[in-house]
């Protein structure tokens, strides 16, 4: 069936007739129901650990750290407020931002095998991270210099995809690829050249990722970054599910897709940038957390990327601890995730021989 014509269509009035990501009526809070997760995984890693506590003493050092409930500051308090609490929060809010921008890329580039490692952002903030830690800058400026490098990376994939005038997916992907790769053997240099007593063993443990150097800073750098883009993005899901039925039928509609495509790909920069920043590279949650979402609430992207974000908060939050509590050396986040997402991705490429997914 041809799809009608609507000349001058423009993204606001696509969202009039198509609606918002927001979803109302019967059944349209499944997916939400799905962030009562995220408290209770946080309840329950918050006594795990050296100093075991049982979900009723959380609650008690919460409410009384809180001013909830009268009494004295206790060990407990002073654990859960100052050394789980606040990596368990930048966990929640890089989950769910890792988990909300797998699925809009897995949307707008209508393939489930995209993560965010696709674009560049995260080799790109990597190597920005990499070279403040090699110079021996502060964590400001390492911060900056991360996230700064990160949107560099995804315009320079957009500039090389537009050298034969307009923007495919396929050229976006593979000029992606192209940025990930060198600015991984500009990362690889600074690792060589690193002092090996002082910046080395800092260097790659920062780039296999963890949030064992997390601060009050970084959580609110993250929380102000990520949730509003988080919003915006599922505030742009109908437009998405528009894109996800490919080009020609969005530009039929009038959609602008050029224009909508280099949007939605600056707000993911923006999240996987400022997740890199604060915890070094962690792959492989923006790949099979959206699928995990689907699985359970199906493909609409008005349902899948709440669901995302939810369902990679509490994924998050539950690696994070079991990476802190497992042994008494703390494991990289990043080689977790890479070992769970691996095997996964094989499964995944197994089953897209058998799927009908497009293509450009």
């Amino acid at each position: 069936m041809k799809m009608p014509e609507w000349p001058g269509m423009t993204v606001s009035r696509a969202r009039a007739v198509f609606g918002s990501g927001f979803r109302y009526g019967p059944g349209a809070g499944a997916e939400w129901a799905l962030f009562a997760l995220v408290p209770l995984a946080m309840i329950v890693c918050l006594g795990l650990g050296r100093i075991a506590l049982s979900p009723a003493e959380v609650m008690s050092a919460l409410f009384t750290a809180s001013g909830l409930t009268e009494g004295a500051p206790s060990l407990h308090q002073t654990v859960i407020m100052n050394a789980r609490l606040p990596r368990m929060l930048a966990a929640a809010c890089t989950g769910a931002g890792l988990g909300c921008a797998g699925a809009v890329l897995q949307g707008i580039f209508r393939n489930p095998l995209v993560g965010p490692q696709t674009i560049g952002v995260l080799s790109g903030a990597g190597l920005g991270g990499s070279l403040m830690i090699f110079l021996g800058a502060g964590p400001l400026l390492m911060l900056a210099s991360a996230f700064g490098f990160g949107f560099v990376a995804v315009l320079l994939a957009m500039l090389l995809a537009r050298m034969g005038g307009t923007i495919s997916i396929l050229m976006l992907v593979l000029a992606g690829i192209v940025i990930s790769a060198f600015c991984a053997a500009l990362t690889t240099m600074l690792q060589f050249f690193a002092d090996p007593e002082r910046q080395l063993p800092h260097l790659v443990f920062w780039l296999m990722g963890s949030f064992a150097q997390v601060r009050a800073f970084d959580v609110w750098w993250v929380f102000l970054v990520i949730l509003p883009t988080i919003i915006l993005l599922i505030g742009h899901a109908g437009l998405i599910d528009i894109l996800a039925s490919g080009d020609d039928e969005a530009e039929a509609m009038g959609v602008p897709v050029a224009r909508l495509r280099r949007r939605l790909l600056l707000l993911v920069a923006a999240i996987c940038a400022a997740v890199v920043s604060i915890a070094g590279i962690i792959g492989w949650v923006g790949l099979i957390v959206p699928h995990l979402a689907r699985f359970i609430v199906g493909t609409g992207h008005r349902a899948v990327l709440p669901a995302s974000a939810a369902l990679g908060a509490a994924f998050l939050v539950c690696i994070d601890t079991f990476c802190r509590t497992a042994t008494a050396a703390e494991f990289p986040i990043g080689a977790v995730t890479a070992l769970i997402g691996a095997p996964l991705f094989m499964a995944l490429l197994w089953r897209s021989k058998s799927r009908e997914w497009s293509h450009d």
